[in-house]
């Protein structure tokens, strides 16, 4: 009985962290919009069977990451600037409420945190994958300082075509400095108590993407969304070592 019982946990971890890479693969482009993904050999590159790919790439398709065409096949979805548009509403009504919400007495362990990622994000040179997490861990430390951390993750399974957008916004720049000083303005006004500046702050923040999401589709369409979808078909497999 308790051999079953580990043998179950067992196959939901499989199934979890298989899902949870090819969310990340998605995400950051390592799987780019448009590319096809093939069960078999998804599979074959992650050492796992069929059955927690297909349950993985069902998930994404929940989420709007992944495409399926009976008879032809899944696909990464292309970046929706309407599904990024309904992100940004849910991720701004959150964390401007959130703001509303500080306590008087911030918590001094949670502060410093936020100040010892702020120092990382303005590292000369570094990577945006990494500034991208430290963005991440940014935007939810505040959620903590105004104990609404469990809102997160509703924010971040709405936030996958949004988080696409981001990325190519912070690709196109070179540079994460701009974002870093916006977080610096934030966590300032929050300092200060200011919960007026810190919300006019941080929406400018989170609209940020829009300035240039029209430039960035007009230089790469093809990992935008058209006003009518059309069905692939043409079937490369896209897979990782």
């Amino acid at each position: 009985m308790m051999g079953a019982v580990a043998s179950s946990a067992g196959k939901k971890s499989n199934r979890r962290e298989v899902y949870e890479a090819l969310r990340r693969k998605v995400l950051t482009m390592e799987l780019p919009p448009g590319a096809a993904l093939s069960e078999n050999e998804l599979a074959a590159a992650m050492g796992v069977s069929r059955t927690p790919v297909r349950e993985s790439l069902i998930l994404l398709s929940e989420e709007g990451l992944v495409q399926v065409f009976p008879q032809i096949g899944s696909f990464v979805s292309r970046v929706d600037p309407e599904k990024v548009a309904d992100a940004q509403f849910l991720r701004e009504a959150v964390e401007l409420a959130a703001l509303e919400d500080l306590p008087e007495e911030l918590d001094p362990a949670l502060v410093a945190e936020l100040e010892a990622n702020l120092e990382q994000q303005r590292r000369p040179g570094i990577d945006l994958e990494e500034f991208f997490a430290l963005d991440e861990a940014f935007h939810l430390g505040l959620l903590r300082l105004s104990g609404h951390a469990s809102a997160w993750a509703t924010v971040v399974a709405a936030k996958g075509h949004l988080d696409r957008a981001r990325r190519l916004g912070l690709y196109d720049a070179q540079s994460p400095a701009e974002f870093a000083d916006q977080h610096v303005e934030i966590f300032r006004s929050v300092r200060r108590g200011d919960a007026d500046l810190a919300r006019r702050a941080m929406r400018v923040h989170l609209r940020a993407v829009f300035a240039d999401i029209e430039r960035i589709r007009a230089r790469s369409p093809e990992l935008f969304a058209s006003n009518s979808a059309s069905v692939p078909t043409r079937r490369n497999v896209v897979v990782w070592e």
